[in-house]
C-alpha cells in the first residue's frame, strides 16, 4: 500500500508526540545536532519516517543511560557501521548500569531492614528517619 505524502512527513507536534516527546525537545536535539532541521515545505516543516525513526532511537537510547554526546557518536557509527565501537560503547553502559543495579539493590536491602526494625515495636525515633536524619 502507497502511503500519501500527507501521511509520510509529519508536522512537529505530531511528530513529536509520535516520537514520545515534547516539541522543546526536538528542537533541543536539533540544537544538538541529534536531529535535523527539514526543510520547509509550504512554510511548514516536515519531519518523515527516517526522521521518526532516529527521534525513537535517541529517546530510547536515553533510556538505557546514554548521554546525548554517547548517542551523537552512536548515530555517527551508524552511518559509517563501525559494529565494533558501538558494541564497545554498549558493553561501558551494562557495566555502568550493573554498578547503578548493584547500588540500587544494596539500599533496597538497607531500607527493608530499617522498614523490619520500624515495624518491631520498638521505643524510641524510627530507625529510618534517624538512618536518613545520619546522612546530613
Amino acid at each position: 500500500m502507497v502511503q500519501s505524502q500527507a501521511e509520510e512527513f509529519l508536522p512537529i507536534g505530531t511528530f513529536a508526540r509520535k516520537g514520545g516527546v515534547g516539541v522543546e525537545t526536538v528542537r533541543y536535539y536539533q540544537r544538538q545536532g541529534l536531529l535535523r532541521v527539514p526543510k520547509s515545505a509550504g512554510g511548514m516543516r516536515r519531519y518523515g519516517p527516517e526522521d521518526l525513526r532516529r527521534l525513537r532511537f535517541i529517546r530510547h537510547a536515553q533510556s538505557a543511560g546514554f548521554t546525548l554526546s554517547e548517542i551523537g557518536e552512536l548515530l555517527e557509527l551508524d552511518a559509517c557501521d563501525d559494529r565494533k565501537r558501538a558494541r564497545q560503547m554498549a558493553l561501558t553502559r551494562i557495566d555502568a548500569l550493573d554498578r547503578k543495579l548493584a547500588e540500587l539493590q544494596a539500599a533496597r536491602s538497607s531500607l527493608m531492614r530499617l522498614a523490619v526494625e520500624c515495624n518491631s515495636g520498638g521505643s524510641g525515633p524510627c530507625p529510618i528517619l534517624s538512618a536518613f536524619d545520619a546522612w546530613r
